[in-house]
């Protein structure tokens, strides 16, 4: 099995400083942004579709009566929650099959 890289948002930036002209601080503001409005989305569970890329969906995971504490082994109750959810979009599929 291959190592996966870890990519963090330092190393998105820099790699985006590379390909233009704009400063790392106006880098920085304009993908914190994004990431503000992406939340602001998912808080309100709105789907939010980027074309070719995919679609972030927030969806309701139901809880359960007795679930078990993987740490202690203890039984207990988890409650419904959101979680979001990706299903890549066109390019990034093709991409991937390409990569092979």
């Amino acid at each position: 099995m291959e190592e996966k890289n870890k990519v963090i948002k330092k190393d998105l930036i820099d790699a985006i400083h590379e390909k233009c002209s704009y400063e790392k601080e106006d880098i920085l503001k304009i993908v914190d942004l994004f990431m503000d409005e992406l939340k602001n989305e998912f808080v309100k569970k709105n789907t939010v579709e980027l074309r070719g890329f995919g679609t972030f969906e927030a969806r309701l995971r139901k809880g359960r009566e007795e679930a078990r504490n993987p740490k202690t082994g203890e039984s207990v109750s988890v409650e419904d929650r959101y979680t979001i959810c990706f299903r890549p979009g066109s390019e990034i599929k093709k991409a991937l099959r390409e990569e092979k």
